[in-house]
C-alpha cells in the first residue's frame, strides 16, 4: 500500500536567464515500510524533494499525496500542523534547541500538539539509541552521533507516516555514520516506518531497499536493492 505519491511535481527558482528547474516533472510513489535512498550530485534536486514532500516548500505544480492527503492544496497552518503530525525530519546539523535538555527536546513535538507522552514508548525508543543516560543533558554536552541519535528520537515519538532525513551523516565520521544508517534499518524493519533518505555517499545508499536517482531535477534510475 502507497504511503507516497507524487504526481507531475515541478519547481522553479529564479526568472529569465536566472531561472533553475529544481524539479522538472517528478513523478514517484514510495509503498508503506519502504526504506529508500535518493541520490544524484549536488544541485540535482534532492533536497528540493525532500523540502516539497515534508511540506517545507511548496511546488509550482503537481501534487502530494500522504496517506491519501494532497498535502500539496494546504495551507501554511495546514502544512504546519502536517509536519507535527506525518513527518519526521532529520537533518544534517541536527536541529536540536540549544536551551532545552535531551528529554525536552525528544518531547517537544508532542509537547507542542498538546498530545500526551506514552513513557513506555518513550523509554523503549531512548534505549534502542542508546541516550537514555543523557536525558538531562544539553545538546553542546553531546557529541555529533548522540546529538543524531536525539534528532531520530525526536522524529520518531510521534510515530510520523513518513521520515525524511536530509544528509543525516553528513556531519559524523565512518563509524557514527555506519551506526546512524544501522538505527534507521532497525526501525524500519521493527516498526515498519518508511524513510526517505538523501544522501551522497554510495555505500550509504546501499544499505537502503531502493535506490532512487536525480540528476537535473529528473528521476533517472529506480532500483530495488536487494
Amino acid at each position: 500500500m502507497e504511503i507516497l505519491k507524487v504526481e507531475n511535481l515541478r519547481k522553479e527558482y529564479g526568472e529569465g536567464n536566472n531561472k533553475v528547474i529544481a524539479l522538472n516533472s517528478i513523478d514517484l510513489e514510495v509503498e508503506r515500510g519502504e526504506f529508500v535512498a535518493v541520490v544524484g550530485p549536488s544541485g540535482s534536486g534532492k533536497s528540493t524533494l525532500l523540502h516539497i514532500i515534508g511540506g517545507v516548500d511548496s511546488p509550482d505544480f503537481g501534487k502530494v499525496y500522504i496517506d491519501g492527503n494532497d498535502i500539496s492544496k494546504y495551507s501554511s497552518k495546514e502544512l504546519a500542523y502536517f509536519r507535527r503530525r506525518k513527518v519526521g525530519l532529520i537533518y544534517q546539523f541536527y536541529n536540536l534547541i540549544s536551551n532545552l535538555t535531551v528529554r525536552h527536546n525528544i518531547e517537544l513535538p508532542l509537547k507542542l500538539d498538546k498530545r500526551k507522552i506514552n513513557e513506555i514508548e518513550f523509554l523503549d525508543i531512548i534505549k534502542k539509541l542508546g541516550i537514555e543516560n543523557k536525558l538531562d543533558s544539553f545538546p553542546s554536552e553531546l557529541s555529533g552521533g548522540q546529538q543524531q541519535r536525539v534528532a531520530i528520537a525526536r522524529s520518531l515519538i510521534y510515530r510520523p507516516s513518513i521520515i525524511l532525513a536530509d544528509e543525516p551523516t553528513g556531519n559524523l565520521d565512518r563509524k557514527k555514520s555506519k551506526e546512524i544508517i544501522e538505527i534507521l534499518k532497525y526501525f524500519n524493519k521493527t516498526l515498519k516506518q518508511t524513510i526517505i533518505l538523501i544522501t551522497h555517499d554510495e555505500e550509504i545508499a546501499l544499505q537502503a531497499g531502493r535506490i532512487v536517482t536525480i540528476v537535473d531535477g529528473k528521476i533517472v534510475g529506480d532500483e530495488k536493492n536487494e
